[in-house]
C-alpha cells in the first residue's frame, strides 16, 4: 500500500504543533512562569527549548521521515542487522495508548463545561461552591463515560476518514480555530482593569520570586516544562515526519513547531493572568499544587464573576477543546499507523476496534475518581499513576533512546545517516555538524536528569 502524504506543508506545521500544544501547556505553563520568577523563567524555559526541545524532536522527525513508518515499524527499517532497536515500539505503542487512558478522559471534562458555559447553567453556581460542584462533575461516573466515549468517537471518527480528508483538513481548521480565540480572549482580558498588574505580574522578572524559589528549583522546572510540553518520545512525532517529503531540511521545521507551541503557552498567559488580577485578586494557585482544577474551579469562577462570562468561559473551553482534541487525533493517528503496518484493515475497522480498545483502556481514569477511588499508589489516584507513568518515564526515555540511535554509529543508525537525513531537502536549516558531542554525549545526560528529576520531585513530596 501506498503511503498517504499531507497534502501541503502548513498543514504538516500545524498538526504536529497541534500534538505537541496539550492541556497541561495551556494552563500549567503560566501559573509555573509566575511562580518562579516571571520572565526569568520564560527565558530559562526558552533556553532548554533550544538546548533540549529542539534537538530531541529533530531526532524523532528524522527517524520518521527516513523510515516512512511509525515507531511500530521505523526501528526495524533503519537498524543496523543484529540490533534490537525494534522493541523500541513496545515502548511507543504502549505509550500511546496509556496516554490515551487518561487524556481523552480529561478531554471529556473540557466538553463538559463548554456545555455547561453554553446552556449557562454553570453561571448559578456560587464560587465558593465551584470545587465542589468540579469534584462533582469528575465522580458523576455515567457522565463521564458519556464525553468519554464522544472524545473517542469524534477524534477516531476523524482518523478513519483518511489523513488528508480527515487529519490534515479537520485539524487544520481545529488549530486555525485556536490561535484565532486565544488571540481574541487575550486581547479582551489585557484591555480588563487591572491587566497591568496581571502582565507585570507575568512577564517582568522578579529576582525576589527567583530567590524565593530557589535557583534549582527554577532551573530544573524549567527544564522539565521544556521537555515535557512537546510530546517527543513516544513516535506521536515522528508520525508526521514519516508523512512528509524531502523538499525542507527538518532543523527548521522543529523550530517552527517548538514555536508554535510556545507562542500558545505565552499566549494562554495573556489571557489567565490579566483576569486574575482583575475578577480574583491575584494568582491563587501555585506550581506546587495546580493541576486540572485550577481551570474549572479558580477560572471557572473568574468567568462567573466578569460581565459576558458566559461567552467568555463558552470561547474559552472551546479553545481548550481543540487544544486537547488536536493532541487526541495526532496521538490516535499515530495509533492508526501503528494498525495499518501491522495488519491487513483499512482505516475504518481500524478505527471501529481501537474506539472500544480506547474506551475500555480509558475506564480505569473514569472510574478512579469514584467508584474505584480507594484504588491508589503512594497517594496517586489511577489517572496520576498513569499520567506519572507517561510524563516521567515514556517521554524522557523513550527521547533518550532516539537520541543515542541517531548518535551513535556501532551501536545505533548512526550520525552520518542521521545528519544526511535531517538536512536533506533544498529549502531551511542546515543541522550543525559541530554539535555532534553536545547531541551524543551532553543532551542524553540532559535527558536522564530529567528523568531522574521526576522521581526526586515525587520522593520529596
Amino acid at each position: 500500500m501506498e503511503r498517504e502524504k499531507f497534502g501541503s506543508r502548513l498543514g504538516f506545521i500545524l498538526i504536529s504543533a497541534g500534538c505537541a500544544i496539550g492541556l497541561g501547556n495551556v494552563y500549567r505553563f503560566p501559573i509555573t512562569t509566575g511562580a518562579y520568577g516571571g520572565a526569568v523563567f520564560v527565558l530559562i524555559y526558552i533556553l532548554f527549548l533550544i538546548l533540549l526541545g529542539i534537538p530531541a524532536m529533530t531526532a524523532e522527525l528524522t527517524v520518521g521521515r527516513a523510515s516512512k513508518r511509525s515507531i511500530a515499524s521505523s526501528f526495524e527499517v533503519l537498524e543496523k542487522p543484529g540490533q534490537k532497536w525494534h522493541f523500541m515500539k513496545y515502548l511507543g505503542i504502549g505509550g500511546n495508548y496509556l496516554l490515551m487512558m487518561f487524556y481523552t478522559v480529561i478531554s471529556g471534562w473540557m466538553l463538559i463545561y463548554f456545555f455547561k458555559y453554553l446552556s449557562g447553567s454553570i453561571l448559578t453556581i456560587p464560587n465558593a461552591e465551584l470545587p465542589a460542584y468540579f469534584g462533582a462533575t469528575v465522580t458523576n461516573t455515567g457522565l463521564n463515560i458519556v464525553s468519554t466515549l464522544g472524545v473517542i468517537l469524534i477524534c477516531f471518527g476523524i482518523c478513519s476518514l483518511g489523513l488528508q480528508n480527515g487529519v490534515e483538513r479537520i485539524t487544520k481548521v481545529m488549530m486555525i480555530a485556536l490561535f484565532i480565540l486565544m488571540l481574541g480572549l487575550a486581547i479582551y482580558c489585557c484591555t480588563l482593569s487591572n491587566a497591568a498588574e496581571g502582565l507585570k505580574f507575568y512577564l517582568v522578572p522578579s529576582l525576589e520570586h527567583f530567590k524565593e524559589a530557589g535557583v534549582w528549583t527554577v532551573i530544573s522546572s524549567a527544564m522539565g516544562q521544556a521537555f515535557f510540553t512537546l510530546s517527543i518520545g513516544m513516535g506521536s512525532i515522528a508520525i508526521f515526519g514519516s508523512y512528509i517529503g524531502n523538499d525542507h531540511k527538518l532543523l527548521g521545521e522543529s523550530i517552527t513547531i517548538v514555536s508554535l507551541d510556545t507562542l500558545v503557552a505565552i499566549m494562554s498567559g495573556l489571557i489567565i493572568f490579566p483576569a486574575c488580577f482583575t475578577y480574583n485578586n491575584g494568582v491563587t494557585a501555585d506550581a506546587g499544587n495546580v493541576g486540572a482544577s485550577f481551570l474549572f474551579t479558580t477560572l471557572s469562577s473568574i468567568f462567573n464573576t466578569m460581565p459576558g462570562g458566559r461567552i467568555i468561559g463558552t470561547l474559552f473551553f472551546l479553545f481548550m477543546i481543540f487544544a486537547s482534541f488536536s493532541t487526541v487525533i495526532g496521538v490516535f493517528e499515530n495509533i492508526m499507523s501503528f494498525w495499518i503496518e501491522l495488519t491487513p484493515l483499512n482505516r475504518r475497522k481500524i478505527a471501529l476496534i481501537n474506539i472500544c480498545l480506547v474506551f475500555v483502556l480509558a475506564l480505569p481514569a473514569v472510574l478512579g475518581n469514584s467508584l474505584w477511588s480507594f484504588i491508589q499508589l503512594g497517594g496517586k489516584s489511577l489517572m496520576d499513576i498513569e499520567d506519572f507513568i507517561i510524563s516521567n518515564n515514556v517521554l524522557p526515555l523513550g527521547s533518550f533512546f532516539y537520541v543515542i540511535f541517531c548518535t551513535y554509529n556501532k551501536h545505533g543508525w548512526g550520525w552520518s545517516n542521521f545528519i544526511k537525513e535531517v538536512n536533506t531537502g533544498e529549502k531551511g536549516i542546515t543541522f550543525p555538524k559541530c554539535l555532534r558531542i553536545y547531541i551524543k554525549y551532553v543532551l542524553p545526560l540532559i535527558i536522564l536528569i530529567v528523568w531522574a528529576q521526576g522521581y526526586i520531585s515525587m520522593l520529596i513530596k
